[in-house]
């Protein structure tokens, strides 16, 4: 392989540049070098606007008081739930922004990604599901054990797509990733993840739902 050769393909990978679809991609800053104030604006923008995205988090919970009021063994795996969920979307996304960057996946390459994830998670999801199951029966009995499960079965699928698919999204808008993925999905698993907990237990402890 040339000089020439060798220096095109590091350019690529540095660009992001993917069979034609450009992903942008930040791999140029230093981070040792890089000044406080930079490093200030590239991750700012983001944490204070998730800031305001938790409040979804809060709302849904007040959403469904009465239903935590009639049992609250559902609070104690709350945090469990929702973080397993930003655990997994931030585990995708981080080895997706890696992908892209180093230009081993394309940007194109998005849908045969999202069926491969769709088959990972699925996995993921019934393992955390077995395993959290158990804690469920002991703690609430077969019944809290069962909503546990399933909503571990679903936080899981949804937070690794939404954490697989956020990487293309963020680079077709021209933000970057790596910057922005890991916070983003977090914000999203808590809000999804509490209103699929307690609509999961409204459904399975025959609670009529609140509204």
């Amino acid at each position: 392989m040339t000089l020439l050769q060798t220096q095109k393909i590091d350019n690529a990978n540095a660009q992001g540049v993917c069979g034609g679809h450009a992903v942008h991609i930040d791999t140029h800053t230093n981070l040792k070098d890089a000044s406080i104030s930079m490093m200030y604006r590239k991750r700012v923008f983001w944490l204070v606007l998730l800031v305001f995205g938790n409040v979804f988090s809060g709302a849904g919970i007040a959403y469904f008081e009465e239903i935590i009021q009639s049992h609250v063994a559902l609070v104690f795996f709350l945090p469990l739930l929702i973080d397993s969920g930003g655990n997994a979307g931030s585990q995708s996304a981080t080895l997706m922004v890696r992908a892209l960057a180093t230009g081993e996946v394309m940007a194109k390459d998005w849908a045969k990604m999202l069926s491969k994830e769709l088959c990972i998670a699925a996995l993921l999801g019934i393992t955390m599901a077995g395993a959290v199951s158990l804690l469920g029966f002991v703690r609430g009995g077969y019944h809290i054990a069962l909503v546990v499960a399933i909503t571990m079965q679903i936080v899981v699928i949804v937070g690794s797509v939404v954490g697989m698919l956020l990487p293309f999204l963020l680079s077709k808008l021209r933000f970057d990733p790596a910057s922005a993925s890991a916070p983003l999905i977090t914000t999203i698993a808590d809000a999804i993840g509490v209103m699929i907990y307690f609509s999961v237990a409204s459904v399975l402890l025959d609670l009529p739902a609140v509204g």
